[in-house]
C-alpha cells in the first residue's frame, strides 16, 4: 500500500465484483452490503467534496442493489450494471 491512496476503494470495488459474480441472491446481497460498508469507509477518509460524494453515492447504490432494486444504467453504474448479453446467467455445460 503507498502512502496517499484510500485503501478501501479497492476493497469496495472488488466488493462489487464478488457481487456481479456471485451464483445465489444470499451471497450476492451479502457482497452487496459489504460494497457499502466498504464505499462508507472509503467516504470516512476522505475530505468533503466530489470524491466523498460520489463515495457515498456508490454505497447508496450498492445497498439498493442489496435490497434488491435496480441501479440506473448510466456512466458511473458501476460492474454490476455491466451485465452480459444473456443477462449475467452462467451456463452450466
Amino acid at each position: 500500500m503507498s502512502f496517499g491512496k484510500n485503501p478501501y476503494v479497492a476493497k469496495a470495488q472488488a466488493a462489487e465484483l464478488k457481487a456481479a459474480e456471485a451464483m445465489d441472491e444470499a451471497s450476492r446481497t451479502r457482497a452487496y452490503r459489504d460494497a457499502a460498508h466498504q464505499w462508507d469507509r472509503a467516504a470516512e477518509r476522505e475530505k468533503p467534496g466530489k470524491q466523498r460524494s460520489e463515495y457515498e453515492a456508490n454505497a447508496a447504490r450498492n445497498r439498493e442493489l442489496a435490497d434488491g432494486g435496480e441501479a440506473a444504467d448510466g456512466p458511473d453504474a458501476g460492474p454490476a450494471a455491466a451485465s452480459a448479453p444473456n443477462g449475467g446467467g452462467r451456463f452450466l455445460n
